[in-house]
C-alpha cells in the first residue's frame, strides 16, 4: 500500500504534531507499512516520528529545497503522512514561499485539515470552507476536528460541516492530547522523554475510537518512486558527527546524502566525553549546548582529540550550537561563562535570550562548502565577541542582504545558520 498525505491546519497550536504522531502510532499498530515527513526546517518533530512509526523522516522543505530533491526523498514504500509546518499557506515573507501549500501542489498531494474546535460551533463550516476554496490547487480532501468539548460539540460542528460534503476522519476530545512540553527552540526532544512509547500508545488509542482508517487511506495519493536526488557532496571521505543531547539538529538527508555517495561516517558523544574518531572532516551540529555547557567544558577527552584534530589539519565545521561549542567561551542563562574548545575567537551568551529567526541565502566566503547554499537560522543565543573571517555573505528570504555570518580560521569555521540544500 503506498500513496501520501498531509497533515495540516488554519494556524499553529491547532495539534497538528498530537494528531500526526497519533496516525503514524495507530497505523503502524495495525501492521500498515507508514512514514513520516516533516515540512519545513524542523529538526525536533522528525524524531518523533521515527519513534512513532519506526521509519526513518525527512524534512521537505519547499522554500530550501528543489523540487527533484523534494520528490526524491518524499518517494519510497507505504503510507506517507507529511505533518505540515505553522497554517496551511503560512510561508517565508515576502510572498510565503515555503508553506505547506507549497508542498501540498509540487507534490500533488491532498490535505487533512486539523481544526482546533475547542472555540467554535457553527463556524466551524465557513472556517474550513474558507481553506477548501482558497486554492484550487491545493485539495483539501478531509478534516479532524480537534478539542471536541462534548458529545453535543461535536454533533454541532458534524451538522454544521454536512453541506460541505468533505469526510470527517476523527474527532478528539480535549482531554486526548499526549503532554509534549517545550522549550526555547521546540518540544522537548523525544530521546528525553522516557516514557515516550507509552504516551505515544496512548496518543494512537485515544484517536482510535472515532478514526476512519479506512477513508483516511482512501485518501492517499500516489507519491512516485523517484531517482535519489544527491544534495550536497561529501566533504570528505571519512566524516565525524557529534550526535547526543548537545547535539542533536542534525538533518538526517545530509548525512544519507554523504552516505550514499561512498563517505564513512562514525558518531560520537561530547556529552560522554568520547574522543574525536579519526577523520577528515568532523561536524558538530546545532543542539543544546546551552543546558551542557558545565559538562561540555568538562568534557577532557573531547576537547583534546578535537583540538589535535584541528593540529593535524582536519576540517572541523560548527552549525548554531556546534559553533558556539567551537568558541572560546558560552556565557548560560545565569550568567556563568564556560570555556568551550577555543578553535575560534567567538564569545557566546544565553544570558539575554533574543530571538533570531529566518532562512537565508548563503554564499561560502571560505571553509568546507564550495557552492551556493540555502539554510535557515533558529536560535535566541547573542554572539558576545566575534572576531575573524567571515564564512558566509547572506541575504535573508526576501533577498535583503545580511552582514556577513560566521567565522574561519585556518580549517576551522562554523555560523549560528543551518546549511539545509544546495541552491538551484
Amino acid at each position: 500500500m503506498n500513496g501520501g498525505v498531509i497533515i495540516s491546519a488554519p494556524s499553529s497550536g491547532a495539534g497538528k504534531t498530537t494528531v500526526t504522531l497519533a496516525i503514524l502510532r495507530l497505523l503502524s499498530n495495525n501492521g500498515i507499512h507508514v512514514r513520516g515527513a516533516k515540512s519545513g526546517p524542523d529538526y525536533i518533530d522528525p524524531r518523533f516520528h521515527e519513534a512513532a512509526c519506526g521509519e526513518s523522516c525527512f524534512n521537505l522543505d519547499t522554500w530550501a529545497m528543489r523540487p527533484e530533491r523534494i520528490r526524491s526523498l518524499a518517494s519510497g514504500n507505504g503510507i506517507l503522512v507529511i505533518e505540515g509546518a505553522m497554517g496551511l499557506f503560512d510561508g517565508a515573507p515576502p510572498d510565503g514561499k515555503g508553506a505547506v501549500a507549497d508542498l501540498a501542489r509540487m507534490l500533488e498531494l491532498p490535505v487533512v485539515l486539523v481544526i482546533d474546535s475547542s472555540r467554535t460551533g457553527h463556524s466551524v463550516a465557513p472556517l474550513a470552507a474558507g481553506f477548501i476554496n482558497h486554492d484550487p490547487d491545493v485539495y483539501v480532501a478531509g478534516l479532524i476536528l480537534n478539542r471536541v468539548r462534548s458529545h453535543r460539540h461535536e454533533s454541532i460542528l458534524r451538522k454544521a460541516l454536512a453541506p460541505l460534503n468533505l469526510p470527517v476522519i476523527a474527532t478528539l476530545g480535549e482531554s486526548s492530547a499526549i503532554s509534549l512540553p517545550s522549550r526555547h527552540l521546540g518540544l522537548v526532544q523525544a530521546e528525553e522523554r522516557d516514557n515516550l512509547r507509552n504516551l505515544l500508545d496512548k496518543a494512537a488509542l485515544d484517536i482510535s475510537g472515532s478514526f476512519d482508517m479506512n477513508a483516511f487511506l482512501s485518501l492517499a495519493a500516489p507519491v512516485p518512486m523517484t531517482p535519489k536526488a544527491n544534495s550536497i557532496p561529501p566533504p570528505a571521505q571519512k566524516i565525524a558527527i557529534a550526535r547526543d543531547g548537545a547535539f542533536t539538529f542534525l538533518y538526517r538527508h545530509l548525512a544519507d546524502d554523504w552516505r550514499s555517495q561512498g563517505a564513512e561516517i562514525a558518531y560520537f558523544s561530547p556529552l560522554a566525553d568520547e574522543r574525536v574518531p579519526k577523520a577528515e572532516f568532523i561536524y558538530l551540529p546545532g543542539g543544546y549546548p546551552e543546558l551542557h555547557a558545565k559538562k561540555i567544558a568538562g568534557s577532557g577527552n573531547f576537547i583534546e582529540s578535537l583540538r589535535h584534530a584541528a593540529y593535524r589539519g582536519a576540517s572541523i565545521y560548527g552549525e548554531c550550537g556546534g559553533y558556539m561549542v567551537l568558541g572560546r567561551g558560552l556565557i548560560d542563562s545565569r550568567g556563568c561563562r564556560h570555556a568551550m574548545t577555543g578553535l575560534l575567537e567567538l564569545e557566546t551568551s544565553f544570558e539575554a535570550p533574543s530571538l533570531h529567526l529566518g532562512y537565508r541565502d548563503l554564499v561560502p566566503l571560505c571553509g568546507p562548502f564550495k557552492s551556493r547554499l540555502k539554510g535557515h537560522e533558529f536560535h535566541y543565543s547573542a554572539i558576545v565577541s566575534e572576531n575573524g573571517n567571515p564564512l558566509f555573505a547572506a541575504w535573508d528570504s526576501e533577498g535583503k542582504a545580511l552582514s556577513n555570518i560566521g567565522l574561519s580560521k585556518d580549517r576551522v569555521s562554523g555560523s549560528f545558520a543551518h546549511v539545509i540544500d544546495a541552491a538551484s
